[in-house]
This record gives structure tokens, C-alpha cells and sequence, in this order.
């Protein structure tokens, strides 16, 4: 039986959840003449049912980040059991990109508007010439290696810090993909307007070491409501300012107050950060 959809078929609600190992792709985002995971997707569905929908993403991978379980959503008219779509796309689909689940789900789902967290995670390999700790080549596409000794007491301290809802204006990228919300304007021929906030929620932050056969990496997990362009990454440089020294902890109440991103410390690069999570009702 053909995929391809009859004239007048109504289009199904699907969900996908990908991994992707996000080191040679421009980010998550279709941009022209750049490789992307979400161009990647868009083409392998094309060639497999004749339909080129756009993936809605739950978020917007930088450059180099990695994904443990991105969420997409899309319409198909085409009819095509779960199970052959989700073969079919891991056929078509480079290596770097696998597909682990694929099913129709109601029509008023959206991988970006409904979800209502989210977690990542940044993985650092301490550095130790003198332990003979080097980072081994398998594993620094995924890695920070980091070469100065830090106190994991301090950071850890710093993370809980992040706990709550607090505007992250620091530790956004200069162009960061803040939040619209929608109120009630104070002009009455105006029904609504679209204020734009870097205010967001964080439910866990915390810092743990884990040990695999090349050493010891420690790891950095956040769970929040949403997350600012860059947002993680720059946690993650200002923490590990704190565990070397170079920042001190009674800094964290006015870089919040700046609400600068200068005030801040350094982007932790995209290598060491992976999507971990995405959460429905």
C-alpha cells in the first residue's frame, strides 16, 4: 500500500523523539545552506512520504549541542503505521540522528508550546596532568575538558542558587530567545500586546561526579520551565569561575542584579551540553 496521501486526507498529529550527536550540524534550526538536524528530518520525511512539514522542535539546539531525547511534532496526510515510519526515518536519516520513538498523538499537542519543562545537562572532564587524567579522544566531542582543579563544594553551592523563578538576563546570550507573553495593553484600541521576559523557573540544579573507565567527569544537571539562548552554558562558566577561584560566590546577588550579560562569567563550550529531557502533562 502507498504512504502517499490521497487528495482531501486530514492530516495526523505526530511525535517523534530523536537523539543526535550534534558536533557536525549547524544547531537544531533549518538555515540556509547550513546542515541542521531540523533539515535533516525535514528531507528524510520528504523522501519517504512526499511531505516536507516543517519539525517543531520542544527547543532550539545550538550549534554542536547534543540531544538525548529531542522532541518534534509535525502533520502528515500520508497513512503509515508507527512502526514503518519509525524504521523508515532511522533507514533514511544520517547516523548521527536516530529516531527511538514515533507514534500520532491528538492534534492539540506541540513539542515546543507543550511541554512544561525541561532538562539538560554539561558534562566536564577535569583535566589532571599530574593524576594522568587526559581527556581521551573518543570522548572529547562530548566533553569540556577543563585544566583548572575546582572545589565542587562551591559549585555546588552556586547551583542551588539558581533555584526558583529569577530574571536570567546574565546569563543570556546577547540576542537570547527570551519568552512572549501575552497581556492585557493599557492602550484601549488595543486588545493584547507581546511583552518579552528573561524570567524563568528553575526546579533542580546540582552538580554530581560520575565515574567512567577514561576518569571521572562532573556533571551538571538543571531542570526548569524554559531556557534562555545560551542560558545553561553560561551557568555552567560562571560555576566553574567559582570552583577555580576566580569568581566568588557572594558575586551570584549582583550579577542577577546587573542583568548584563558582562556581568556574568564565560560560555562553557556547546560540546559538553545535552538535551537530556522533555516533560508533557
Amino acid at each position: 500500500m502507498s504512504n502517499i496521501a490521497q487528495p482531501g486526507s486530514p492530516a495526523q498529529n505526530w511525535k517523534l523523539i530523536l537523539s543526535y550527536d550534534g558536533t557536525d550540524f549547524r544547531g537544531w534550526q533549518v538555515q540556509p545552506g547550513e546542515r541542521t538536524v531540523q533539515g535533516e528530518l525535514q528531507a528524510a520525511l520528504c523522501r519517504i512520504v512526499g511531505e516536507s512539514p516543517l519539525p517543531q522542535g520542544s527547543g532550539r539546539t545550538d550549534a554542536g549541542v547534543h540531544a538525548l531525547a529531542q522532541v518534534a511534532s509535525f502533520p502528515l496526510q500520508a497513512r503509515i503505521p508507527e512502526s514503518n515510519l519509525l524504521r523508515a526515518l532511522n533507514r533514511t536519516l544520517p547516523g548521527s540522528i536516530r529516531v527511538l520513538e514515533s507514534r500520532i498523538v491528538p492534534g492539540s499537542f506541540h513539542a515546543r508550546h507543550s511541554a512544561f519543562a525541561k532538562t539538560y545537562e554539561y558534562r566536564v572532564f577535569p583535566v589532571e596532568p599530574a593524576m594522568n587524567q587526559l581527556c581521551p579522544p573518543f570522548m572529547a566531542r562530548y566533553v569540556y575538558p577543563f585544566s583548572w582543579r575546582v572545589d565542587l563544594t562551591l559549585m555546588q553551592r552556586a547551583a542551588q542558587a539558581f533555584l526558583g523563578e529569577r530574571d536570567f538576563s546574565s546569563f543570556a546570550a546577547s540576542d537570547p530567545d527570551l519568552a512572549t507573553r501575552t497581556e492585557a495593553s493599557s492602550d484601549p484600541s488595543l486588545l493584547q500586546t507581546e511583552v518579552r521576559s528573561a524570567i524563568r523557573t528553575i526546579y533542580s540544579s546540582e552538580w554530581s561526579e560520575q565515574s567512567r573507565e577514561a576518569g571521572t567527569l562532573i556533571v551538571y544537571r538543571v531542570r526548569g520551565n524554559g531556557f534562555l539562548h545560551h542560558m545553561v552554558r553560561n551557568l555552567v562558566g560562571t560555576m566553574l569561575d567559582i570552583g577555580r577561584g576566580y569568581a566568588r560566590l557572594d558575586d551570584l546577588p549582583a550579577i542577577f542584579a546587573a542583568r548584563d550579560r558582562c556581568a556574568a562569567g564565560p560560555t562553557a563550550p556547546a560540546r559538553g551540553l545535552f538535551l537530556h529531557s522533555v516533560e508533557y502533562e
